[in-house]
C-alpha cells in the first residue's frame, strides 16, 4: 500500500464509515465512524510521502514502531495512541490494513 487512494479505499470498507475533510485542505482527508463521528484513519502528504495516522492501542504501539521503521510517533497527534505510518512500501499491505482495522475497532468500541 502506497497511495492515499489505496488506504482511503481501504478505509471506506468499515461498515458506517465516511470520508471527511474538516480542515478545508485537500490535503487532509479522513475517514470517520458515523455514530460517533471519531476517526481512524488520517491520509496527507508530508516531506514528499503519504502517510497515514492510525489509532493504535498503546500496548501495540511500540511493537509496531520496533517492527517497522516506516511507523512513527502520530504526527500531530497524541504520542501515546497514535502511529502515524509512511506508505513507502516497506510494510506488507496486509500489516497496514491489520493497524487500519485495529485503528477502527479502537474508536467504535470494539474489542
Amino acid at each position: 500500500m502506497t497511495t492515499r487512494q489505496e488506504a482511503l479505499s481501504f478505509g471506506m470498507t468499515f461498515k458506517d464509515v465516511y470520508q471527511d475533510t474538516p480542515f478545508h485542505d485537500p490535503n487532509w482527508i479522513l475517514v470517520r465512524y458515523k455514530k460517533n463521528k471519531k476517526a481512524f484513519l488520517w491520509t496527507y502528504e508530508y516531506e514528499g510521502q503519504m502517510r497515514i495516522n492510525i489509532k493504535v492501542d498503546p500496548q501495540w504501539r511500540d511493537f509496531w514502531r520496533e517492527a517497522y521503521a516506516a511507523v512513527i510517533p502520530g504526527y500531530h497527534q497524541n504520542k501515546e495512541h497514535w502511529n502515524t505510518v509512511i506508505l513507502d512500501g516497506s510494510i506488507p499491505d496486509e500489516e497496514i490494513r491489520r493497524m487500519i482495522a485495529e485503528s477502527y475497532d479502537l474508536i467504535c468500541g470494539k474489542k
